[in-house]
């Protein structure tokens, strides 16, 4: 009864989250002007409409950037605390969580004159916007990469490194983020759907992101609006299957 109970309940999970990606699919596909005829048109326009194609170079080059500097950062640091300055950590939690708190129109106006001097010094790109994304995906990556230190036995780790002759970058680099593989993909994934999502940060910044570009063009071509938001969600959906299999075959090895 209860093995019943689990496959219904499967199905109906299932069915509550494939609907509407299959609707979405449906209407990304239907020929509006011949009854009952599909095209792949709107698919199409993904790379061939100019400004949208742009658009998802310039959110998947936002990802990239966004992921790679919130690394840099917050990995180093987060393990750093751990080993010599545990007192700090809880103020350093009490920073990576505070953007949760406070809302993206805040952000853009309070950022506002700090743009001014990144924008005179590095020009008006929307790759500008890593740096606000840094900020935005701290909580999530803050999270995840915690959770896989606390899994593990750092200061022995570390200790045992540096005994056998290992600098910090090598400790680092070869002992501390191999162990904790598991929340650094964890952080990476989460934050490409953050910033592959995030769009009030972009449109009142004036930068044409994906989610921007979906908005603009879903008022004149509704079907191809729909297939870029499809195509996003999928490709959420095959970064999240990747993280799944990628942990269940370390906890295998």
């Amino acid at each position: 009864m209860t093995r019943s109970i689990r496959v219904a309940l499967w199905v109906l999970f299932g069915l509550f989250f494939l609907f509407p990606l299959y609707a979405m699919a449906d209407f990304s596909t239907r020929n509006l002007f011949v009854a009952g005829g599909r095209t792949m048109g709107a698919w199409a326009n993904l790379v061939t409409d100019e400004a949208l194609y742009q658009s998802i170079i310039t959110s998947l080059l936002l990802a990239v950037l966004t992921v790679v500097a919130m690394l840099a950062i917050l990995v180093p640091t987060m393990i750093w605390v751990r080993l010599r300055t545990p007192w700090a950590k809880g103020a350093i939690e009490f920073l990576c969580l505070l953007p949760l708190t406070i809302p993206a129109l805040v952000v853009v106006v309070g950022l506002k004159n700090v743009y001014l001097w990144v924008t005179y010094l590095l020009g008006e790109s929307a790759l500008t916007l890593t740096f606000v994304y840094v900020v935005v995906v701290l909580p999530f990556a803050y999270r995840s990469i915690d959770a896989a230190l606390s899994a593990i036995d750092l200061r022995t780790l570390t200790e045992a490194a540096r005994s056998l002759g290992a600098g910090w970058a090598t400790t680092i680099t070869r002992v501390v983020v191999p162990n904790i593989g598991s929340g650094i993909l964890s952080a990476a994934f989460i934050s490409v759907a953050v910033v592959l999502g995030e769009y009030t940060i972009a449109s009142l910044s004036g930068f044409q992101t994906l989610p921007v570009q979906i908005v603009a063009i879903g008022k004149s071509d509704g079907p191809t609006s729909v297939a870029a938001s499809l195509a996003t969600l999928l490709f959420g959906f095959v970064l999240l299957l990747a993280l799944s299999l990628a942990t269940r075959r370390r906890r295998r090895a």
